[in-house]
């Protein structure tokens, strides 16, 4: 399983409630390209209408050996997941606040799949707050490495 694309920034602007895997429906031009690097998720994120979930923003560069029937790099492009799954994915995303983001594209088994976050927008105080933790937590491990060193 490896990462082709992260979104760096859906961990930093949101709390992650819940995430779930889902398969993606791309074209073969599409596929060549994810296989070349030549993706982006930042902006992504999925919306559920009406018994489909449907991913917006993602894009995919188009392939550069592709001809005229390449895809289009800032389509529309249906999630493929099971139904009790997407039920549970409309209820969340119902709610006050919360957003289904993309976090990464990978490979598994030969095939693309999409982590999707269930995620909640942190306010400037949370993002200050995770910043001042992992300062913190970066001076406590140089002080024990270096008492560690010291004896």
């Amino acid at each position: 399983m490896s990462d082709i694309v992260t979104n760096h920034k859906a961990r930093r602007d949101y709390h992650i409630l819940e995430t779930y895997e889902a398969g993606i429906v791309l074209h073969g031009t599409e596929v060549k390209a994810l296989r070349a690097g030549k993706g982006q998720i930042a902006d992504a994120f999925a919306r559920v209408e009406g018994d489909q979930v449907f991913l917006h923003n993602a894009h995919i560069d188009e392939y550069t050996h592709g001809n005229n029937q390449n895809h289009q790099p800032k389509g529309v492009r249906k999630l493929l997941l099971h139904k009790a799954e997407i039920r549970k994915l409309t209820a969340l995303s119902a709610v006050k606040g919360n957003a289904l983001i993309a976090l990464s594209f990978y490979w598994k088994n030969g095939k693309v799949k999409v982590s999707l976050g269930v995620g909640k927008g942190k306010h400037e105080f949370d993002r200050r707050d995770d910043i001042r933790e992992r300062d913190s937590d970066r001076e406590l491990k140089r002080a024990t490495m270096k008492y560690s060193k010291g004896k």
